[in-house]
């Protein structure tokens, strides 16, 4: 037997805590995250119509107080009025749950040092797995309740593929959670749930997983849900859509003035007002120059921003990165062919709307993940998180921390 195998038979206790039901049943406790919008109050409706002991949850994470001393006009309060709209229609009772203190220590301070280290991160990945998937988690009273959301994933549950002569043990081998995409791949959301623990998605429910936006969209409307024609939420949930992230951002990050180099001349073009307020292959809107001029690169210590002429330049292309801080969804039984010569081959997913792209995997001595494109891509920015997956099947991600540009030697 391989050495990952006699791995997965000395680990077979750990594994048992993965076990136990597969999907509620009849009277379980299930819990639903609601934030306001369509999606969460069809999960909400689908969930009803079951014969579950269901109530809901709003998550309040962020604090208008932190900012201007005062809730006056605070989104979540409209969020948490819709909420209890849908749930008094449907019959659940719902409450609200304040981890603003949790979100700002484990998601939004992270995010700050590494936005003020000129690195580009993704706190809504960290939101689900400290927050969603871990605090609330916390927070719910009872261990074997389920927690079901309105994202467009799904999940499906497998014994690990092993090439045993004894049946008998395999037969012991408890079968364990899988994030998979949903049906609709236009909305897929498991890239934001890549870094969440087997042991939150073991009783996880996502009940959009078979259905289309448009689906969803319908039913909202046929039952006559409060929030059938409200308006979809884009990005990051503590900045929102109405305010600028530069002007957000820089109550928290004081300015740091520094050069913009033209990384081919070696000329200063421009003054930037702090790496965070660009990201690589970014225009960079420099005045005065005969072509645009994008993004390539960052040099926190110089405070120095490198910028390239054209978006299709070289520099702005890697065909490898580094990635740390990786979490494999099953921890203890990563593929084993990421220790071979030839790696894992994969597809990875660097940020939320772009389709994953051929790859290799490979693990290295220092620990960290190493993972080559099949071909150069672009706009590939240090802190931002990558995932991969093993067709549809979502094995883990960590965070970009070296890039190698397809144009170097």
């Amino acid at each position: 037997m391989s050495g990952w195998t006699n791995a997965l038979l000395r680990s077979l206790p750990l594994l048992r805590t993965h076990s136990g039901s597969l999907r509620p049943r009849k009277g379980d406790r299930v819990v639903v995250a609601m934030s306001g919008g369509v999606d969460s109050s069809v999960s909400a409706k689908l969930l009803a119509d079951q014969d579950y002991d269901l109530s809901a949850v709003f998550m309040r994470n962020w604090d208008t107080r932190d900012e201007s001393g005062t809730d006056h006009g605070c989104e979540w309060k409209k969020d948490w009025e819709d909420v209890q709209r849908v749930c008094r229609m449907l019959g659940i009772p719902c409450e609200l749950i304040d981890l603003s203190r949790e979100y700002w220590n484990r998601v939004f301070e992270p995010a700050l040092q590494m936005w003020e280290s000129g690195n580009t991160p993704n706190p809504d990945i960290w939101c689900n797995r400290e927050v969603k998937f871990g605090a609330l988690f916390d927070h719910l009273t009872r261990k074997d309740s389920w927690l079901a959301t309105g994202h467009y994933a799904d999940k499906s549950w497998a014994r690990p593929s092993l090439r045993l002569s004894n049946m008998f043990i395999y037969d012991k081998i408890p079968t364990r959670p899988q994030l998979r995409r949903p049906a609709d791949r236009s909305k897929d959301q498991t890239y934001y749930l890549s870094a969440i623990p087997e042991s939150s998605l073991a009783r996880a429910l996502f009940p959009l997983a078979p259905y289309k936006k448009t689906e969803v969209r319908e039913m909202a409307q046929k039952w006559g849900l409060p929030t059938a024609s409200r308006e979809e939420s884009m990005g990051i949930c503590f900045v929102g859509e109405k305010r600028k992230f530069d002007d957000f951002i820089s109550q928290y990050i004081p300015p740091k003035p520094g050069p913009i180099v033209d990384l081919t001349t070696g000329k200063t073009v421009g003054k930037h007002q702090g790496l965070y307020t660009f990201t690589i292959g970014q225009n960079a809107r420099i005045k005065g120059m005969p072509q645009k001029m994008f993004v390539a690169r960052k040099d926190p210590e110089a405070n120095t921003l490198y910028v390239v002429p054209g978006s299709d330049h070289p520099a702005l292309y890697s065909k490898s990165i580094v990635v740390d801080h990786w979490k494999w969804i099953w921890e203890d039984m990563p593929p084993e062919e990421i220790d071979s010569s030839r790696g894992f081959l994969a597809q990875v997913q660097y940020r939320h709307r772009m389709l994953d792209v051929p790859c290799r995997v490979y693990r290295q001595s220092d620990g960290t993940i190493r993972i080559e494109f099949k071909s150069p891509q672009s706009s590939v920015a240090t802190g931002q998180v990558a995932a991969i997956w093993k067709r549809d099947w979502c094995l883990g991600c960590g965070i970009i921390s070296d890039t190698h540009s397809a144009g170097q030697a």
